[in-house]
């Protein structure tokens, strides 16, 4: 057996989420449609657990995102993935150019592909939000689309007809 999967075989479903919803890609949107399948945990657990661990890397991305950008992007493959990026927050943040922390929070909060807590933080850090109303507004996003995943992942809501 591969030594990753034994570990992963041997790893709480509830740290399993956590690790999931803290990583960029799947987020929210990865974390508690697996907490409810595959850990066999309440939907208010999974729930907590994953908003928790979702926010776990706000902070220290809003604080350092500028810095290390700059840094990295000396380097002409990173520079080419931070472009990319930081271009992608710029085209799906003008809800947060235009309306600011209420934006950003409405931008977190839709639980779609590249619109939340990462991309949200790189979109307060593009658009100068500070820090004291870009983490409540992203924690509230990530709190309204923990909720939408929650329901949808227990069949009470649905989306385009899925």
């Amino acid at each position: 057996m591969a030594p990753a999967l034994a570990f992963a075989i041997n790893v709480s479903p509830k740290v399993v989420t956590f690790v999931i919803a803290m990583l960029p890609i799947s987020e929210l949107r990865g974390a508690i449609p697996y907490a409810l399948a595959a850990g066999k945990m309440h939907w208010l657990e999974s729930y907590i657990i994953t908003v928790a661990g979702n926010f776990v890397p706000v902070i220290p991305i809003l604080l350092s995102l500028e810095r290390v950008s700059e840094r990295l992007m000396k380097y002409p493959a990173l520079r080419r993935f931070f472009e990319w990026f930081f271009e992608r927050a710029k085209r799906r943040g003008g809800l947060v150019a235009r309306f600011e922390a209420i934006g950003l929070t409405l931008f977190v909060a839709v639980p779609l592909p590249v619109t939340g807590a990462w991309t949200g933080c790189a979109a307060a850090v593009l658009f100068g939000i500070p820090l004291r109303l870009a983490v409540p507004a992203i924690l509230l996003g990530i709190m309204i689309a923990g909720g939408v995943v929650t329901l949808a992942s227990l069949g009470l809501i649905s989306f385009w007809g899925l």
